[in-house]
């Protein structure tokens, strides 16, 4: 009974070093782990053992006889990966966790950021004994896009908290929430408390589309959206116009697809996750019939991932429609198919969109979410507010490399919409007193050791992971193997004598943190936002209700709320 992958797995490879014959690849000493999708089960060598059950932290794993009925597509997906052989051994090498010497003394390590990254890079730090990592983020809440980025439906995906939980609660750990570096405390002050400083802040703005209309009322990056209704304490008073029959959603990846279900969703199957409740209420009132997802390239080249699309095929009550003239790959696909060597993921990306429906009437009754290929936006109608989307229609073209370019057709084509979301990539923000790249949008490194500028030398204690390093590529468990790169680093310093010595201690840097925000979140105050949320949303028969007012937030997590969430309540409404 082999075991099945049926999602867009979180890729932290705990499966593969559970299992036992080394049948889920690709592994992280694998040249092609980076770039993958998601992991895969080969179903000839799985023996059925259910170690890789138990080791996923998103139970994204299910027994070949249990898939349901939306869950096929992936036995196939799965097995066909490993139509061509893989050289394997009979066990995945495990990366060693890097090993601090004992006469250097305890290691102190600050980590800006409470994303995947930073609490992948704590987890590795916190294998030895003796390390002391502080983590400071500038939101009152941790956990960075798995609360705030992972849509409210895809609840497994979010279930990686849990393990972030389990390394939060680790001997060394503690929290400095809302405490922004750059404003608060600098990066100065973050060394003169600790051995080094660890940046893992991600990506946190959009690309923009630099045509005309685009800071129309209605237009707004799909980042901005998804923060809305995942309770982003920064979004939580947004407004969003959902008036109109049509919105239209500029690039094609995961992003794009999870706010084209989101808005397309019966507000009823909503309501029992973790959506931000205000969200939920204009989502009932919404008049969106149709989302347009647009790309400027072919369906070959199609940004959304194999599971990610296959899932939204399975959204009940949506029609997925694709234009019947843009289901053509290019001539280098349509070549490679032929002799075979198509890469697995387009393959699959092809097949899987040749089962949507080809455009035509919606069924009776159903949303729609359509996709459209070979369009490029060249301007933003409206006078007061967004009315539609000026394109230029495109062709394929292959150039003497091989390489598949885009020109314009000299066709145009508008789309009426009254909302038009961005999602075509995403840029790190600069943070006062440390180095930035600002054509990369990263901070400039070496391996996750920050240099003085691109191309500089190495500063001293800096040190960078996850997508502020790398740039925006990869999954949540991709963060895991940067991290172990940039600790390495980190750790070899360490033992090297490279880094120096703290000038003060853990209380100074207590004393430090409150005097510059009294509102500090620590690791118990965490625990009490936490619980009162999930109180909250198991009175409503929901997941959790996320609070979003960080007045209410402070008030629960600091010391006057170390009480039960009822007496917090009561000091609330008495301030009100």
């Amino acid at each position: 009974m082999p075991h099945v992958v049926t999602q867009s797995c979180c890729s932290d490879a705990s499966c593969v070093y559970a299992c036992p014959v080394n049948c889920i690849h690709p592994t992280p000493d694998e040249p092609d782990f980076l770039t993958a999708e998601m992991l895969h089960i080969d179903p000839a060598s799985c023996v059925d053992c259910g170690a890789c059950i138990s080791a996923c932290p998103v139970d994204a794993i299910v027994p070949h006889s249990k898939l349901s009925e939306s869950q096929q597509p992936f036995l196939t997906i799965n097995a066909d990966f490993y139509k061509e052989p893989r050289p394997r051994p009979v066990l995945a090498p495990v990366m060693p966790a890097p090993e601090i010497h004992r006469d250097r003394g305890p290691l102190r390590v600050a980590i800006v950021g409470a994303g995947p990254a930073a609490m992948y890079a704590a987890d590795e730090l916190l294998t030895q004994p003796g390390v002391q990592v502080n983590v400071f983020d500038r939101l009152p809440v941790p956990h960075g896009l798995v609360r705030a980025g992972v849509a409210p439906d895809h609840q497994k995906t979010k279930q990686v908290s849990r393990l972030y939980d389990k390394i939060a609660a680790q001997p060394g750990f503690e929290y400095f929430l809302n405490v922004e570096v750059g404003e608060h405390l600098t990066h100065d002050e973050l060394l003169a408390h600790h051995h080094a400083v660890i940046y893992a802040v991600g990506a946190s703005t959009d690309r923009g589309l630099g045509i005309p209309g685009e800071d129309l009322p209605g237009s707004t990056s799909a980042t901005n959206l998804v923060a809305w209704y995942n309770g982003h304490p920064d979004h939580a008073d947004d407004r969003f116009d959902l008036s109109h029959r049509r919105a239209v959603i500029i690039g094609n990846g995961n992003v794009a697809l999870d706010v084209a279900r989101i808005l397309t969703a019966d507000p009823d199957r909503l309501a029992a996750t973790d959506i931000a409740p205000a969200a939920l209420e204009a989502l009932r009132g919404s008049r969106i019939e149709e989302v347009v997802i647009v790309a400027r390239r072919g369906i070959a080249q199609s940004a959304f991932t194999v599971p990610e699309f296959a899932g939204l095929l399975d959204a009940p009550d949506i029609d997925v429609v694709v234009h019947p003239d843009e289901m053509v790959p290019d001539p280098t696909t349509e070549l490679l198919a032929r002799d075979g060597e198509l890469s697995h993921s387009v393959a699959q990306k092809l097949s899987l969109l040749r089962s949507a429906r080809l455009d035509g009437e919606p069924g009776h009754g159903r949303r729609r979410i359509s996709l459209r290929y070979l369009l490029s936006p060249t301007a933003i109608s409206g006078d007061d507010r967004v009315t539609g989307v000026e394109f230029d229609r495109n062709a394929l073209t292959v150039g003497e490399d091989g390489g598949v370019r885009v020109e314009s057709t000299g066709e145009t084509e508008r789309l009426e919409a009254g909302l038009v979301l961005t999602s075509i990539g995403y840029r790190g923000v600069p943070i006062a007193g440390v180095p930035f790249d600002h054509s990369a949008g990263v901070i400039p490194n070496a391996d996750g050791r920050v240099l003085d500028g691109p191309g500089g030398s190495v500063l001293a204690g800096a040190y960078a992971t996850g997508w502020i390093k790398r740039g925006p590529s990869g999954f949540i468990g991709t963060n895991k193997s940067c991290a172990q790169e940039t600790v390495t680093k980190l750790v070899d310093d360490f033992n090297a004598g490279r880094l120096r010595e703290p000038r003060s201690g853990a209380k100074a840097l207590n004393r430090l943190v409150r005097e510059r925000q009294s509102a500090v979140i620590d690791r118990a105050g965490w625990k009490l936002i936490d619980e009162a949320e999930r109180s909250r949303g198991a009175a409503r028969g929901r997941i959790r209700e996320k609070i979003t007012d960080q007045a209410e937030l402070a008030l629960i997590a600091g010391p006057a709320g170390r009480g039960t969430e009822t007496t917090v309540l009561g000091r609330l409404r008495r301030r009100r």
